[in-house]
């Protein structure tokens, strides 16, 4: 049986989406005119999404890792229970409410059904299942560990998705600030600012420096103001623009690897998700060489990558990992010297796990620190603004009364 997406007339005249399992599509419209509905397209699921015409897959980014933490716990607790696999996804896409992992999952029963293999129906979705994610199931199913390999999956994806949810829900609040206090500023400098200093201006005295500034600045915004947000955002499309040129991109990448502060949380995050990537792999059996050519591959940073993909190159002709890496050189000493000694002691799994392990940490405590300290940031930045505003008010009418004096 496949999986079918249908657009069909309900009996109350509107239209209905969903996705069906049938053994072809003159089936599958004969189930819905048993429910009273009156097919109007049906065509399987993954034909639609390779073909790119308009359906619920095509024009999505694919699963978030939230969902695609849960729908791989959920396979592997079944696998692990001894349920096959077909069953398996047959289940979850039943009790799933989210539309979207039932539609994945019964296209991919359906493929699998039809008689491929896991991971080449999850090669129908590679914007819902990653490369890694792939490969690493690939690995299980040539091993017979699947269920084991999903586990590790259902824990990599989770400890992603968990730590991305720590930066959101620590950013919330440094946001507001920012935003509230653009728009105070802005208020103060628009509504307020003006009519304060139009009594200073009508008294004809020379008005103090910083005043001077503050009445050039609300001027600007009450005339310009408007065009800020739109300026913005044409350089922030051009940047965009110019970083989808490979050559830019690239010099870009470079740059940002040298950074002080950037550049140290960037290096920390490649070098984490790169070594986590590897020890995922070879852990589930893949060759070390053909790891390292899938883990520079969910590289983002594409001067990162090319180094990795020379590094590769080096174990393939007998050089050894740690070697490799330190070649790169920008990954931290301490993940060089645990991959050293998971070489010579035999336990290079492990000591990669324990590797990235250890470097997730130092970058989780480092973005949460920096987090932290933006926030007292703001709000002495947000104070300085609102000093220099009030003693450039104050500055005339301290003038004044020295003149009445």
């Amino acid at each position: 049986m496949a999986a079918f997406e249908y657009t069909a007339l309900a009996t109350s005249g509107r239209k209905s989406r969903g996705t069906l399992e049938a053994d072809s599509a003159r089936a599958a419209r004969q189930q819905l005119r048993a429910k009273g509905m009156v097919p109007l397209d049906v065509a399987p699921a993954t034909e639609r999404t390779e073909k790119g015409a308009s359906s619920f897959l095509s024009g999505s980014p694919g699963l978030s890792i939230k969902n695609l933490a849960l729908l791989t716990r959920q396979i592997a607790t079944l696998l692990r229970a001894g349920i096959p696999l077909e069953e398996t996804l047959g289940a979850i896409a039943n009790q799933s409410r989210n539309q979207k992992i039932r539609r994945v999952v019964l296209a991919v029963r359906g493929k699998v059904l039809e008689g491929h293999s896991f991971a080449q129906a999850l090669g129908s979705f590679p914007r819902a299942f990653p490369k890694l994610y792939r490969a690493t199931v690939e690995a299980g199913e040539h091993s017979g560990h699947l269920d084991t390999v999903l586990e590790r999956l259902g824990d990599y994806t989770e400890g992603q998705q968990q730590f991305r949810q720590k930066v959101q829900l620590a950013l919330i609040y440094p946001v507001v600030l920012v935003v509230l206090c653009v728009l105070v500023v802005t208020g103060l400098m628009v509504y307020v600012v003006p009519d304060v200093i139009e009594v200073f201006t009508g008294t004809g005295q020379e008005l103090p420096p910083a005043t001077r500034i503050l009445v050039a600045l609300s001027d600007f915004i009450s005339a310009w103001g408007w065009l800020v947000p739109p300026a913005l955002g044409v350089v922030a499309g051009g940047v965009v623009l110019m970083l989808r040129r490979p050559a830019v991109r690239y010099r870009f990448h470079h740059r940002l690897l040298d950074l002080p502060v950037i550049g140290w949380i960037v290096r920390g995050g490649q070098s984490a998700r790169y070594v986590g990537t590897l020890a995922i792999l070879t852990g589930s059996s893949v060759p070390l060489v053909q790891a390292m050519g899938i883990a520079s591959g969910v590289m983002t940073n594409d001067f990162l990558r090319e180094r990795l993909q020379a590094a590769q190159k080096t174990v393939r002709e007998g050089g050894s990992l740690r070697r490799a890496l330190e070649d790169v050189g920008y990954f931290p000493p301490m993940m060089i010297y645990m991959i050293a000694s998971g070489e010579s002691s035999g336990t290079l799994d492990e000591m990669l796990h324990r590797a990235a392990e250890s470097q997730e940490q130092d970058l989780q405590g480092a973005v949460t620190a920096f987090v932290s300290l933006f926030e007292p940031i703001m709000l002495l930045v947000m104070a300085g603004i609102v000093l220099f505003i009030v003693m450039a008010i104050m500055m005339p009418i301290l003038s004044m009364n020295e003149l009445v004096i």
